[in-house]
């Protein structure tokens, strides 16, 4: 497949472009400013500019772009930049798809489980209702930008997503945790029963690609291991690997003076059920916590 996609060069791009390379598909990267490279297409999302007629032929989209949720307080200003670094990459690939003849096959865009609001004390599924807060109204409008494609009869896809975990990653959540841990600062997030859903890198780009070329599948798909985990057992699955302990305590207070309005998200419950994605076949090669860690740190 000839596959075009933004945010190639982030934390999943830079991992998901070589692997869809040796798999036989040609990746043309889209790119912000001018490029003079062969794999690579300048768009400007901004304005919602990218030459049509260089994705003629185009088989498939996907959209990875987004600013990092948690390196800065969110701000009001900040809290419009993470909104628009999401819809206007995907509402300007999908308005480009809607308008060429013949249109693309599928656009992927990923989407979080921030759609769902706090989840409660269990795992849901994609028929949940969105929830409420600023990262469920930023998630279902994150979506909400690839309709054109969808009225346009491209298959669209949104991998839902909670913790991605992988090697290096220190500015996503996942390995910023790490961090803490090995430095021997690793601490129970408030009361540390809130759920979180975790996958490994490495089969979140496996299930990108499968999401992509199997043509069944489409709309909302959780991404994580079946197993739904406690905050504090994703911690303690930390500590057990990197052989520090995690006796410290951050009450949630504490944690909302230090992450601001983020701390909401770190101290819900984002239970995933992967029930959807299972039932294609696809199967997970890290398929719970300990294994995902393993495999964060090197040691699979």
């Amino acid at each position: 497949m000839r596959i075009v996609v933004g945010g190639a060069s982030g934390y999943v791009g830079s991992a998901l472009v070589p692997e869809l390379r040796r798999n036989g598909h040609q990746v043309v990267r889209l790119v912000r400013g001018t490029t003079r490279s062969a794999d690579a297409l300048s768009w400007d999302p901004a304005r919602g500019s990218v030459d049509l007629d260089a994705l003629q032929g185009v088989d498939a989209g996907i959209v990875l772009n987004g600013a990092n949720v948690g390196t800065r307080r969110w701000t009001t200003a900040y809290k419009a930049t993470l909104l628009r670094s999401r819809v206007d990459p995907v509402r300007t690939l999908s308005e480009a798809f809607a308008a060429l003849d013949p249109a693309p096959r599928v656009l992927l865009s990923n989407s979080a489980s921030g759609f769902y609001g706090d989840t409660g004390d269990a795992p849901v599924d994609e028929s949940a209702p969105q929830g409420v807060g600023f990262t469920a109204r930023m998630a279902a409008e994150w979506e909400a930008a690839a309709d054109p494609a969808r009225k346009a009869g491209i298959r669209v896809v949104h991998p839902r997503l909670n913790l991605v975990l992988g090697p290096g990653g220190f500015d996503t959540a996942g390995g910023r945790l790490a961090a803490v841990v090995r430095f021997g600062l690793g601490a129970r997030l408030g009361s540390g029963n809130q759920l979180w859903s975790v996958v490994a890198l490495a089969d979140l780009v496996r299930a990108t690609e499968f999401l992509v070329t199997d043509d069944t599948v489409e709309g909302p798909v959780n991404v994580t291991v079946p197993e739904t985990n406690r905050s504090i057992d994703v911690m303690r699955a930390l500590g057990r690997a990197l052989h520090r302990p995690t006796p410290w305590v951050a009450p949630g207070p504490v944690v909302r003076l230090l992450l601001g309005e983020f701390a909401h998200e770190m101290l819900a419950n984002q239970g995933l059920s992967p029930n959807r994605l299972l039932s294609t076949g696809f199967r997970l090669e890290y398929p719970d916590v300990d294994a995902v860690v393993r495999y964060t740190l090197g040691r699979t």
